[in-house]
């Protein structure tokens, strides 16, 4: 056994005493009270003030295991790097966790506010803690107090790339890791400021097994890096060293993280063994890939090239959260789609996730896809309830000051233009993609921005209306004009259709196609009649009239 430091250079080390042994974090933390297999997961991010659309996986995959045990969802917030720190962060994070249904069981409920009894819940108000588990290794002799200078360690480096060597400091590197106490109170006379290193007993040739939650046991080079575990700058924790004693003094069962963490893995194996204390099950999730415009290949989603990977962007283009949940679901469960398909009631909350059917390969990220999930979504929505209504005026009241300004205080007349085509379970529409493409869709339905057959329309490309403005279409328009009650059934105004193209000589969905396109601007809608009986009699003449002079 490798003798430690005494207790007045280790407090002398850390800036002072350390306030807990051992077995008082232990009490302070006992083991949860749940019931038998419930799994305490936790979401660990920087303050960034950025939520990527990639985070979804992995977190969907921790409240889902939460749930489905009885066990506990956390948020613990990863602030040692101030640096990276943005001012209101964590309600960013909060907030797009609650639009998704991912309210957390504990941990930072907003930027200054927490809830359970396991915290606190940032890693800078947890220094105490570490400090206490930095003196019990310091005292064992598993860890030691390092004096190397940046500049010392790029020399190191160099020599080791010019050998061909790892980059590390481990074995004949690790020049402090044998320092007597005198060298040490020598070299902090001096006015040196030692970082605390791991004084790590591996052997980089043998191979160890370590477990891990998709993949079983995977075989790694033993680590042998003596890895800072209290930065000499700021007396904070490393990420390593912060992992280990959150996780287990939050009494975290199963970690969930992306595949970049598997090297990983070994060490913190190692530091859970040293300490004696038993590991969580690490699950390394897929990555969320996506097809690079320019180049066609694969490659990570990022936030720097991709709209999408910014959940804010997400909710400024109108994408239902819902739909997104359902969709990135989707590419974590391979079976939820036919399962939806089967029962459309059904939503990620009745469809269980089995750790040992998580995919390891990365999953495609595809528009075309989230829209389809985005159309099965706003389909299933109850608009007798004025549930699009609703969304879209909220979205717009956010996003949108022109749309809202347009729609406040219309809630009846969008209701009716929504609820076009929803009276038949068995046929609704399912051309409403997101809360912005909406409201383009039904933008014919409002005078100032409606766009008629005679005029370019740059938001309706699509539509090719160059022969609706001809003589003959004139007369069509102004023959029904003549005939036109607002009172008419659907029957006898269809009757009155057929009878003018009749008279023409022309098909009757030609007829109609010229009475489309004089009230719309277009030449693909929904239900003709039922869009003039939204429109009003008022409206509806005068665009014919309009149209057929």
């Amino acid at each position: 056994m490798r003798k430690g430091i005494s207790p007045d250079l280790i407090a002398r080390v850390l800036g002072g005493a350390p306030k807990y042994t051992i077995a008082e974090l232990e009490e302070k933390f006992p083991v949860r009270n749940l019931p038998d297999g419930a799994m305490v997961t936790r979401i660990a991010p920087s303050p960034t003030g950025f939520f990527h659309t990639g985070n979804l996986y992995p977190n969907i995959i921790d409240k889902k295991l939460a749930s489905q045990s009885g066990g506990v969802y956390m948020l613990r917030v990863e602030d040692t790097d101030t640096k990276r720190e943005v001012p209101g962060a964590v309600d960013v994070i909060v907030g797009a966790l609650s639009k998704f249904g991912l309210n957390i069981d504990e941990g930072m409920i907003g930027d200054d506010r927490e809830i359970g009894a396991y915290g606190p819940y940032t890693q800078s108000r947890r220094k105490e803690i570490y400090h206490s588990v930095a003196a019990e290794l310091l005292a064992t002799g598993r860890a030691y107090p390092c004096f190397l200078a940046p500049e010392e360690m790029d020399e190191i480096r160099k020599v080791q790339s010019a050998e061909g060597l790892r980059t590390g400091i481990y074995g004949s590197f690790a020049r402090d890791r044998n320092l007597t106490e005198d060298e040490i109170a020598a070299r902090m006379d001096a006015g040196g400021v030692p970082s605390i290193r791991l004084y790590s007993t591996g052997d980089y040739n043998r191979k160890i097994y370590c477990k891990e939650g998709i993949r079983g046991s995977v075989a790694f080079p033993e680590n042998d890096e003596d890895i800072v575990i209290i930065k000499s700058n700021d007396g904070l924790p490393t990420y390593h060293f912060a992992m280990l004693c959150d996780d287990h003094f939050m009494r975290i069962t199963h970690v969930v993280r992306g595949t970049e963490w598997l090297p990983s893995l070994p060490l913190h194996v190692q530091l859970y063994n040293m300490m004696s204390w038993t590991p969580p099950i690490f699950i390394h999730n897929a990555t969320i890939d996506i097809l690079d415009d320019e180049t066609g290949n694969r490659r990570k989603l990022s936030k720097r090239k991709d709209r999408v990977a910014a959940v804010s962007n997400l909710w400024a283009d109108g994408w239902a959260p819902e739909s997104v949940l359902e969709y990135v679901f989707n590419l974590i469960v391979s079976g939820y789609e036919e399962a939806k398909m089967k029962n459309p009631a059904l939503t990620i909350w009745d469809y269980p996730v089995n750790i040992k059917k998580l995919s390891v390969s990365g999953a495609l990220f595809d528009m075309k896809k989230m829209e389809w999930w985005a159309r099965e979504f706003i389909a299933s929505l109850d608009e007798s309830k004025y549930e699009i209504t609703d969304r879209v005026t909220n979205w717009a009241s956010e996003f949108d000051a022109d749309w809202y300004a347009r729609i406040q205080g219309r809630r009846e007349y969008l209701h009716n233009i929504l609820n076009i085509e929803r009276d038949n379970p068995k046929r609704i529409r399912k051309d409403f993609v997101t809360w912005k493409q909406t409201l383009d869709e039904i933008a014919y339905f409002f005078d100032d921005v409606f766009v008629g057959a005679n005029e370019n329309s740059p938001t309706d490309a699509t539509d090719s209306r160059a022969n609706f403005h001809s003589p003959l279409h004139s007369d069509i328009l102004s023959e029904f004009l003549g005939t036109f009650d607002s009172a008419d059934s659907k029957d006898l105004w269809w009757n009155k259709i057929t009878e003018i193209a009749a008279r023409f000589g022309i098909k009757n969905g030609d007829a109609a196609m010229a009475l489309r396109v004089a009230l719309t601007g277009r030449t693909n809608t929904p239900d003709l009649y039922s869009i003039m009986q939204v429109m009003g009699e008022e409206r509806v003449i005068k665009r014919i009239k309009n149209a057929a002079t």
